[in-house]
Formats: structure tokens, C-alpha cells, sequence
């Protein structure tokens, strides 16, 4: 079976947690499928940009992003962050290949259209997942990053969330997963949904039951799941031992996307 798995937050952000979700993933890997990693690290991007005297501003879940922003994106996600995720996945004996979505022209972009005007940030407009194919047919792991390059020649900042739906339905994967600091989708009276139908969405989103960084997930949650993707799930990061039998047995972290 193909899985992507997005890491962010605290995924990225806390090693112990972090060797514990890339143990998850090298069990996947050992029980023969194939894996893609999509992250984001919008934590530590928010660091060095306060570091450097750069306020970070978010319209909808998604980060404002000018020029100088963009090449700190540029920085600390395809490079720190990334390269973090490759090592840690080497300690537990899987190899990896870290990669940007501009590599390869795996992942092209281009300008996102909002209003108001974000700046940088984009959203994918072609894939080609060859190179994906060529890592996984060496036995490795692909680690992308959430840049792409767009045909301007521009680099855009993307969503780590959309850019693993895209990945996804890329590769025609089977399933998507979502490792993320919060133990799922919260309903109306607090509680974690254990299972979220897309029709439901609209309603939650207009009473503001969901909101800020849960908007894009689910955004990408619909497009994986109307694009072909058998399955998705938002798992706490903490659960990331679960993930080899997400596919074979009950697993009770989380919630469970359906279309």
C-alpha cells in the first residue's frame, strides 16, 4: 500500500515525540509499503522570523508571507526541518531522501489568489511523482518539504496540509494521514470526533466549531478524498505507533475523515 504522512507542530518540534512518529513510519516501511513524508514547520519558521525581527501574520490559517519571508521559508523548512527528518529516520535504520517540492519538478506552483493579497504563498498547479517512484524503488523514504517552485521561476511557501493532499493524490495513495499536536477533530460540545463525514464541514465551519489551522487541513482532507484517495485520518502525534495498523485494526486516536 502507498501512505503519505504529513508531520507538523509538535511532531517536528519535540524530539521524542519526532523519533517516535519516524519509528511508526519505518514500521510501515518494513511491512512493505511505500511511504511519502510531507512537513511543514511553521513552528520553527515563526522562530527564526522573530529572530530576525519579522512579526508572522495569518489570514485564515495560512501564513503572509513577502520575499524575505519566503526565503526564510526557503531556509528552515527545506533546509533545517528537513534535513532534522532525514537524520532522525536514518537513527531508526530507514534510509530517506530529502527533497523540496521544486526538486524534480515534483511539485509546481503557482501564486495563490486571496483577498487579501498573501504574497508568496501558492498552491499546486502540476506533479510529477517520478522522483517519488525512483526513491521508493531504492527502499527509501521521499521527505518533502512544503516549497514548490512556480513556472515564474518563483519559489512559493505552500500549505504543508494541501501539499500533502496533492502528494497524495500524486501517487495515488491509499491513504493519507495527518500526524498533528491535537488529538483530532473537536465537535460542537468539545469532544473528538471519531469519524467526520465532509458534508458535515460546512455547518462546523459556520458556527466556528473549526477554525484557523484546522480550515486548510480539512480543505485538504476534501481534495484528497474526492481525488481518489481511499482513506484519511488526523492522528495525534503521540498515536504515531499506531499507524502500521491503521489499515488492519480498530484504531481509536484521531478522527477518521469520509466523503
Amino acid at each position: 500500500m502507498k501512505f503519505v504522512v504529513k508531520l507538523g507542530g509538535v511532531a517536528l518540534e519535540d524530539p521524542t515525540t519526532l523519533a517516535a512518529c519516524c519509528k511508526g513510519i519505518h514500521d510501515l516501511v518494513q511491512d512493505g509499503n511505500q511511504v511519502a513524508v510531507v512537513h511543514g514547520g511553521g513552528v520553527q519558521l515563526t522562530r527564526t522570523l522573530a529572530q530576525m525581527g519579522k512579526k508572522s501574520e495569518f489570514i485564515s490559517g495560512l501564513r503572509v508571507t513577502d520575499a524575505e519571508t519566503r526565503d526564510a521559508a526557503l531556509m528552515v523548512l527545506a533546509g533545517r526541518v528537513n534535513k532534522s527528518l532525514v537524520a532522525t529516520l536514518g537513527q531508526t535504520g530507514q534510509p530517506a531522501m530529502g527533497l523540496s517540492g521544486g526538486d524534480g519538478h515534483v511539485f509546481r506552483a503557482r501564486k495563490k489568489k486571496t483577498t487579501p493579497d498573501l504574497g508568496f504563498v501558492g498552491e499546486i498547479a502540476a506533479t510529477d511523482p517520478r522522483w517519488l517512484e525512483a526513491i521508493w524503488k531504492m527502499g527509501a523514504v521521499p521527505v518533502i518539504s512544503s516549497i514548490a517552485l512556480g513556472f515564474d521561476g518563483e519559489y512559493y511557501n505552500i500549505n504543508a496540509d494541501e501539499m500533502a493532499s496533492a502528494c497524495a493524490i500524486a501517487t495515488k495513495a491509499d491513504a493519507l494521514v495527518f500526524l498533528t499536536d491535537v488529538p483530532g477533530v473537536k465537535g460542537p460540545d468539545g469532544t473528538v470526533m471519531r469519524w467526520l463525514s465532509l458534508a458535515q464541514v460546512p455547518e462546523m465551519e459556520k458556527i466556528k466549531v473549526v477554525s484557523g489551522g484546522m480550515l486548510p487541513k480539512l480543505n485538504a482532507c476534501k481534495e484528497a478524498l474526492t481525488h481518489g484517495v481511499k482513506r484519511v485520518r488526523i492522528l495525534p502525534a503521540e498515536a504515531a505507533a499506531s499507524l502500521p495498523d491503521l489499515c488492519t485494526t480498530r484504531v481509536n486516536e484521531g478522527t477518521e475523515v469520509t466523503v
